[in-house]
């Protein structure tokens, strides 16, 4: 197919922190490089879902005057509150026995969808070219094997897979060097890592899925700046996650909960826990007499240093989630993402005044491992191997290794892919949810109408099974379909004819981008590729 083609020095895949950090980092250096940034979502932060508290440090050395130029950090973090919560009380931590990850003076509550749109127009300020609404489809590459730039998806493909009468073909972006910042399990970073071989030194990734909500409380109940987090109930002992709850602006809070992709049971539901755990004494009291605002899912990734692939590649580079920069223990990954992304973005303006393009950025590792976040994920490396041993011991274990060694044991430890964690169903033991009461508890597609999410259907399905039958033989016949639980947006459906032989129904449109079935699928099976751009869910103030 003849396409159109645009030739940049640099093209940038994702518009979230990293991505943005490091145009706008590119035209700090160099104000003369021509930058393209393109994004999948119909505008920037509309795919941005986090917590979210930000450690502003990365921000401070990006822009020293982020103050003056009304960067959105408007809620300084004012209280730590941790809770380990049992089904009808709670024990709340002394702060002097508070771990230092959760300790967040000096950070703020933010929203990051509004940081991002507001790093989008400082990066625009300086003359980054950004495209919202065009999704990154696929990879071009140069003679030699090189990353070459990408190319556009199409638009108005029928779902026969035909041009409809809407048909208009993407265009190759072209680039002395492309960076993927596609965020947690990009479809684009999957495919580098395979035709680079960038994980053979690192262990396998390990994810969490974050569900959140954003709620309107009453005045009475709004406390600026207080941060709580809690663990325990609804989980049992064996399964990581836990919860969060920020207060900031004007009556908002920002409820999730995160639940750990290595859970064992495929009976375990990450959203109806959730639902469930916001129905505990100690926190529906905050949500009562509230009104939900959004909602919203996203996969994160949280192996840490020992996760992490080989970042470069000729031609280009993966930043941010799209890496695997996330603080397990401190919850943190915004930071992570825009040091990354100005990491990249150095090592490109080197390569570029020195006249180079297509190779391999072996300058930005090297940056990486001389820099402070290297340090910070060093120390915080064996958090999510040791929290794998269940909530009490590892606990006690990563307490051990943060108190008395300061992060800095003589050993790391090792991860194992989450999809190999589920146990065959009749193995386990049914979960019993209780019905949503409209009030604090909700169910999936009402919770989807709050993400805004919409997909045009005549298009080809975005949810991809490398073998139809094995949904029905293996995923149903021995995990009973996990998909149906594992999805927080009411994607997979087990249906039945009028014979009553199961078939696997895709929602797509229900689709909120998580990538979660990409992830957890016991079979991986279950291949997410982007939809048409400017499609998903458009999240407000997320």
């Amino acid at each position: 197919m003849e396409r159109e083609a645009m030739e940049f020095d640099v093209v940038i895949v994702g518009g979230g922190p990293a991505g943005l950090a490091a145009a706008i980092r590119l035209k700090q250096l160099t104000p003369d490089l021509s930058v393209c940034l393109i994004d999948k979502g119909s505008e920037i932060g509309a795919h941005i879902l986090s917590g979210a508290i930000i450690d502003p440090r990365a921000l401070q050395e990006l822009f020293p005057d982020w103050q003056a130029l009304d960067a959105p950090l408007n809620t300084p973090v004012s209280e730590d509150r941790f809770m380990f919560l049992t089904p009808s009380g709670s024990v709340t931590t002394p702060q002097v026995l508070l771990p230092a990850c959760f300790k967040n003076h000096g950070n703020y509550v933010i929203s990051l969808g509004d940081l991002c749109r507001w790093m989008g127009q400082q990066a625009e300020s300086l003359g980054v070219e950004i495209y919202p609404g065009f999704a990154g489809a696929d990879i071009l590459y140069g003679d030699a094997g090189e990353v070459h730039g990408v190319v556009t998806g199409d638009m108005g493909i029928g779902r026969d897979g035909q041009p409809t009468d809407a048909f208009q073909p993407g265009m190759e972006l072209r680039a002395k060097y492309t960076l993927f910042a596609e965020g947690c399990r990009g479809h684009l970073g999957k495919r580098l890592e395979a035709r680079y071989d960038l994980r053979k030194d690192a262990d396998p990734q390990v994810y969490g899925l974050g569900i959140k909500e954003l709620w309107e409380v009453t005045p009475d109940q709004h406390k600026p700046g207080l941060v709580v987090h809690t663990a325990g109930w609804p989980l049992d002992a064996g399964t990581y996650g836990g919860s969060f709850m920020y207060h900031y602006g004007e009556n908002l809070v920002a409820i999730g909960f995160v639940v750990g992709l290595s859970y064992s049971n495929p009976y375990l539901s990450p959203f109806e826990e959730f639902q469930r755990y916001k129905t505990h004494p100690a926190i529906r009291v905050t949500l009562e007499g509230g009104r939900r605002i959004s909602y919203g899912a996203r996969a994160l990734a949280t192996g840490g240093l020992q996760a992490l692939p080989e970042l470069s590649f000729p031609g280009g580079a993966l930043i941010g989630d799209d890496a695997g920069f996330l603080n397990g223990s401190r919850i943190k990954g915004s930071h992570a993402a825009i040091k990354s992304g100005m990491l990249a973005a150095e090592a490109i303006a080197e390569a570029l005044g020195a006249g180079r393009q297509g190779d391999k950025l072996t300058a930005y590792g090297e940056k990486f491992r001389a820099s402070w976040l290297f340090d910070e994920l060093y120390k915080a490396r064996n958090f999510k191997p040791l929290m794998a041993k269940g909530l009490w011991l590892g606990s006690l274990l990563f307490g051990i290794d943060q108190q008395l060694f300061r992060g800095k044991a003589p050993w790391t430890l090792g991860l194992t892919a989450d999809h190999l964690k589920l146990n065959p169903a009749s193995e386990c033991r049914p979960i019993d949810y209780p019905k949503p009461d409209g009030k604090i508890s909700f169910d999936r597609l009402s919770s989807v109408f709050l993400s805004n999410t919409n997909h045009e259907e005549n298009q080809p399905c975005h949810l991809l099974l490398k073998t139809p039958e094995v949904a029905i033989d293996t995923n149903l016949a021995l995990y009973d379909s996990p998909e149906q639980r594992y999805c927080p947006a009411g994607v997979y459906e087990i249906v039945r004819a009028e014979d009553g032989q199961p078939r696997l129904q895709i929602n797509a449109q229900n689709c909120v981008h998580c990538k979660t079935c990409d992830i957890k699928d016991p079979t991986q099976n279950i291949v997410w590729v982007t939809p048409q751009g400017g499609e998903g869910p458009i999240y407000q103030s997320m």
